[in-house]
């Protein structure tokens, strides 16, 4: 009469009526309050009315250990039990099959008004884990469900290895858990939980993502290559990972196309590359950990460049290999070799080099660094002239010796003239211009004479209007 909403009423008497024990009599009166939710796949529990009557089912009964002979029922009978929602059947603490009414009511009032999130953690909470795999499949139920009610609760109650056994028991190739699959993967990895993902991995046969896995364990949070030393365990099983990985798909390739759906897939071409990259690395860390042990390493960068990283830091990889060696020379072999591998610009690199040499006054050992890169075989005609003319800009700071030294090893003339006019020495620009061919050494006095007029250099300037 008075209009108000009839559903709290018929609510309070459906639990009135279970609590009197009065099971029947509940569902007709709870049939007139509860809907099912719109959406069976929504990541909730359904509505707080259902939530109550399944709380207060389950804390009114304790599980009884029954013997039952179809534990061993097959996949196709359980399938078919679920799939006509035979309610009848409830489970056991230990995933076994048991007649009682609480379950049964638990399980008639979850598949009437529950969502598909709010039936598999009901099988979860009370070890059976089998059918809520099962369930998730029949209703193909999204990754968030299996994610929420499945994956969360088995890995945080150290339950990941019997989840893994199931998912293999009822699909022995995994296809048909492949996007459960890797939505696990992606939430561990938001979460940031390396070793489990990487487990994961390992059972999935992900052989190229529990790789890249690997490679985040050797780089990560490691501050020096004292440090990567004591972690090369990891490129040995980035190494294996990868062999594996190449000896499948070899195999394969034999026979039919095998389907992997979800596993990542590498052409051979790049996953022996990728090969090729571990075992440099491996070069790199034990040359450079001897270096920091015997106390020659000199950069103190704040980030630490591996092979793993972009050109950048390959680029940093070299120049840091042959700037922490004893001398250039030590360092260089492994230096050219990730260089060639990675096709890196070389003279960027070189003339980074130089640059650092310059700061430490290691004079001597750029004019060594000139004669690995002649000897390299790879070199340019202009590379040597390129690396010293690249170190000019700190002339100021060179002893005017050492200077002259470096000067005098380019082997181009027109290069020596330009680096010697760089650095303000207009008379030693003014001797090597005059032994060029004579059309070329008059424009060469010619532009002297004007920067020695425009410096204020009488001297020079004399010498060049005498010469012309």
């Amino acid at each position: 009469k008075s209009g108000l909403d009839p559903s709290g009423a018929w609510h309070a008497w459906g639990m009135a009526c279970l609590k009197a024990g009065n099971l029947s009599s509940a569902r007709e009166k709870f049939s007139r309050c509860l809907k099912p939710p719109v959406d069976l796949n929504q990541l909730n529990y359904g509505s707080r009315l259902v939530q109550d009557v399944i709380q207060y089912l389950e804390s009114t009964v304790k599980p009884i250990h029954i013997v039952d002979d179809d534990y061993f029922a097959t996949l196709r009978e359980l399938e078919a039990t679920l799939r006509t929602r035979s309610l009848s059947l409830e489970m056991m603490s230990e995933g076994k099959i048991q007649h009682h009414s609480y379950y049964q009511e638990c399980l008639f009032y979850l598949h009437s008004y529950g969502t598909n999130l709010a039936i598999i953690s009901f099988y979860m909470r009370h070890d059976c884990m089998r059918e809520a795999l099962l369930h998730l499949l029949n209703k193909e139920s999204p990754p968030e469900v299996f994610i929420e009610g499945i994956f969360i609760p088995s890995y945080e109650s150290g339950k990941l290895h019997m989840l893994e056994n199931l998912l293999e028991t009822i699909d022995p190739g995994l296809e048909s858990w492949g996007i459960y699959l890797i939505a696990a993967c992606k939430h561990l990895q938001r979460k940031n939980y390396y070793h489990i993902l990487y487990e994961l991995q390992q059972f999935m046969k992900d052989h190229v993502r529990a790789a890249m896995t690997c490679i985040r364990f050797f780089t990560h949070g490691a501050k020096s290559y004292t440090e990567l030393g004591g972690k090369q365990t990891w490129l040995l099983k980035i190494k294996d990972h990868l062999k594996v990985y190449l000896q499948e798909v070899s195999r394969s390739s034999g026979r039919k196309k095998m389907v992997f759906t979800f596993r990542k897939k590498m052409s051979a071409t790049d996953v022996s590359r990728h090969i090729n990259t571990v075992e440099l690395q491996m070069e790199v860390t034990k040359f450079l950990h001897r270096c920091e042990s015997s106390g020659t390493s000199q950069m103190t960068d704040s980030s630490l460049p591996t092979l793993f990283g972009n050109n950048n830091m390959k680029m940093d990889v070299a120049c840091k290999v042959m700037l922490e060696g004893k001398n250039i020379e030590e360092g260089f072999g492994i230096a050219f070799r990730v260089l060639q591998d990675f096709q890196l610009e070389a003279t960027e690199v070189y003339s980074k080099v130089a640059k650092q040499l310059v700061k430490q006054q290691k004079y001597s050992e750029i004019r060594q660094l000139l004669k690995c890169v002649s000897e390299s075989g790879v070199a340019a005609k202009n590379d040597g002239d390129n690396i010293i003319i690249s170190c000019l800009n700190e002339f100021k700071n060179i002893p005017a010796e050492d200077l002259d030294n470096l000067i005098q090893d380019m082997d181009s003339d027109e290069n020596k003239i330009q680096a010697y006019l760089m650095c303000n020495k207009l008379r030693s620009a003014y001797l090597v211009s005059v032994r060029q061919e004579n059309t070329r050494a008059v424009q060469l006095v010619q532009h002297v004479q004007q920067l020695a007029e425009d410096s204020g250099d009488d001297v020079v300037q004399a010498i060049c209007a005498q010469w012309l």
